[in-house]
């Protein structure tokens, strides 16, 4: 079967409406100016620590797990698997990498973490592939078996272990750190002089060169490794096909249940070392309840991605940074946010207005005069609207850009072997 065959039936027309796809220099143009607007808030909010080092290296602690998870599920939908089961796969990958890690080392934890992840990527694969069961109705039996699983397994592995206990596991062996040095200290230096833009940006690479985890660096490196593995290579086609238009695909050779399978298993996998992340790097133990709900935030930040590894790790990388907030200057970091919202709400009503759209832009601007009213008149936030601000960030991004979203033409819709026939 040739490539250029399978083409056809996979999807990859151009944006709906005929945009164009965003090139490179458009896309570091737009990480530019978006800098350039935080560095603005945080000169007039005075909320320094907006963009430090500390800053940077906590919201890509927090936006690891979620990218992986968010990764898994997009190597699912792709294939036309929808994968609500992210969070089962990831509760796997906490409880079987911290039990493996914290007898034979960390790297033997993250192989089971992954191993762990599949297995449940293995289940959901087998029930909604083969048995055709409601995608939604595995994911959720995925998620309720992983947790009693593993809240079981914990009653008489970790309760009997030093250290450990019904709801934990012992201490994990930390994975090796990576700090540039030289680099860091420079980055470090400009950082604290808090200049416009300058300062800014020897924070975020600060904190990608400092207390950096190996495990961190493959994550990163898995973001690019799937785009070129789905989009670059004959076997990410075929796998897209499945997803787009299984009849076809299978019409013209393509074995639509084992990509399928393949799939949904890499999916569990990159749960799962999500998961290892949480237990190993972000925190080096196990604990009852670790994910946090992490596997359907990640399927968030996939949607928010337009299913496509960059837009996704932005997703994943927003949460992050919103949640991090909390930890480093708090009620301050998250009032300075305020300002944020209300200058790019400013931004998107003056857009509606030019796109002739009057009650959306009228609509937005209501909105960001109401932003503009509240960081004016309080000093702080509430301590709840702080812990609910990254959730509230992310329904306010996929609300602003659902109307370019498209998923896989066929994610979620049952298959059987010979349905065209």
């Amino acid at each position: 079967m040739s490539t250029s065959t399978v083409s056809a039936t996979s999807a990859a027309p151009k944006k709906a409406g005929g945009r164009k796809k965003l090139t490179l220099p458009w896309i570091m143009l737009i990480i530019a100016g978006g800098l350039a607007l935080v560095s603005l808030v945080r000169v007039i909010s005075g909320a320094n620590d907006l963009t430090s080092i500390g800053q940077v290296s906590g919201a890509l602690q927090l936006a690891v797990p979620i990218g992986l998870a968010g990764l898994g599920g997009l190597w699912a939908e792709r294939a036309g698997v929808v994968n609500i089961g992210l969070e089962g796969m990831m509760i796997l990958g906490t409880w079987f990498g911290a039990w493996a890690g914290y007898q034979w080392g960390p790297w033997t934890g993250v192989a089971l973490g992954i191993l762990g992840g599949a297995l449940g990527g293995l289940l959901h694969a087998i029930i909604t592939v083969t048995f055709n069961v409601n995608h939604i109705v595995s994911g959720v039996a995925v998620n309720i078996l992983a947790l009693g699983f593993t809240q079981y397994l914990s009653n008489f592995t970790f309760a009997n272990a030093p250290g450990g206990s019904s709801k934990q596991s012992p201490r994990v062996e930390e994975i090796y750190k990576i700090t540039v040095p030289g680099l860091s200290d420079w980055m470090t230096t400009l950082q604290a002089k808090h200049w416009f833009f300058v300062s800014d940006l020897a924070g975020v690479v600060g904190g990608l060169v400092t207390e950096l985890s190996l495990l961190t660096v493959v994550a990163l490196l898995l973001i690019p490794g799937t785009w070129w593995v789905l989009w670059r290579t004959t076997f990410g086609l075929r796998l897209r096909s499945c997803g787009e238009n299984p009849i076809a695909a299978e019409s013209l050779g393509v074995n639509v249940y084992k990509y399928k399978y393949i799939a949904v298993v890499v999916s569990g996998a990159l749960a799962g070392l999500g998961g290892v992340f949480l237990s190993i790097v972000a925190s080096p133990i196990y604990q009852e309840g670790q994910t946090g709900g992490r596997g359907y935030i990640g399927l968030a930040a996939m949607i928010f991605g337009n299913w496509m590894p960059g837009g996704m790790a932005l997703g994943a990388g927003l949460f992050g940074f919103t949640d991090s907030l909390k930890l480093r200057g708090g009620a301050e970091n998250v009032h300075a946010m305020l300002l944020l919202l209300a200058i790019l709400l400013v931004l998107v009503c003056a857009w509606q207005l030019y796109k002739k759209k009057h009650f959306q832009g009228a609509l937005s601007g209501v909105c960001a005069g109401g932003l503009f009213l509240w960081y004016a008149l309080t000093d702080a936030v509430p301590s709840q609207f702080v812990d609910a601000a990254p959730y509230l960030t992310t329904l306010l991004v996929l609300a602003l850009s659902a109307q370019r979203l498209r998923m896989p033409k066929a994610d979620g819709m049952p298959y059987r072997k010979g349905q065209g026939k």
